[in-house]
């Protein structure tokens, strides 16, 4: 008898069946696993940014209520206390110092004032240097930390990212051939401590990442990559070649003085796909 009249009725969609490919089961531990790390990934910046909120204001009121006198305390007639009070007192405090030294006798008791420290040996060092970093800073026409750079440190063919500080000025550019500006290396995670370098212009790339993209860079030690802003007909387009022997890596053929390295076309442009 054929084989074919042997087969039992059914047989077929048994081996169907057999040849479909079972998708694995999720675990129900797996799920939770899941749903816990979600949970972390919203609920922990948030409850550490607020955290930190709380400290810094907490640390101001308990440094400035108490200073207050009891009859204008509201912690004399309230049974809790009053949170941001002190941070409150502080912005009403500066704001009106500002608007008292605005006007003729406050600029008559600033120059008295200044006067006066200029006088004292250690003092006066001290003041000059802090009024002149935050003159710098506070300036509206300050250039202070509004460029992210990329430039070979502390090897060749290693590559860091920096801050422009300003144009250097003084005895440093005056005893250097090249056009240098200062640049803020900050280290990792910790980017209140770094190293003050002094680049030519012509060996830094300057980034199209902002200046708060570039911190949260260093922060996470690399783990937040900020995505490529340039423009699309840029993306793609390399800045610098590979270092190898003693070819540039950064090509200064079309260099602009004012802004940093433009793109050369000798390099190579990688193939951008949208």
């Amino acid at each position: 008898m054929d084989q074919a009249t042997n087969k039992q009725p059914g047989s077929d969609k048994n081996d169907g069946k057999a040849a479909e490919i079972k998708a694995p089961r999720i675990s129900l531990l797996r799920h939770l696993r899941g749903y816990f790390l979600a949970g972390i990934l919203i609920t922990a910046p948030i409850c550490i940014t607020f955290y930190m909120a709380w400290l810094i204001v907490s640390w101001i009121d308990n440094k400035v209520t108490p200073l207050l006198p009891p009859l204008y305390n509201p912690e004399t007639y309230l049974p809790f206390g009053v949170p941001g009070l002190g941070l409150l007192i502080v912005c009403f405090v500066l704001t009106l110092i500002g608007a008292l030294t605005a006007g003729i006798l406050g600029r008559y008791w600033v120059r008295t004032s200044e006067r006066i420290l200029s006088r004292m040996p250690v003092i006066r060092s001290v003041y000059g240097a802090i009024k002149q970093i935050f003159e710098t800073v506070l300036s509206h026409q300050s250039d202070a930390f509004r460029e992210v750079v990329l430039f070979e440190y502390p090897r060749r063919g290693s590559w860091a990212i920096g801050f422009i500080t300003g144009k250097t000025e003084g005895e440093i550019q005056d005893s250097t051939e090249d056009d240098v500006v200062n640049v803020f290396l900050p280290t990792t995670p910790n980017p209140t401590s770094g190293y003050l370098l002094f680049v030519p212009r012509r060996e830094l790339v300057v980034l199209s990442m902002t200046v708060e993209e570039g911190i949260k860079m260093v922060v996470s030690g690399g783990i937040v990559t900020p995505p490529d802003r340039r423009p699309e007909h840029q993306k793609g387009i390399i800045k610098v070649a590979a270092a190898e022997g003693d070819t540039k890596t950064i090509s200064t053929e079309n260099f602009d003085p004012a802004g940093g390295i433009e793109v050369d076309p000798n390099l190579k442009q990688k193939e951008h796909v949208d």
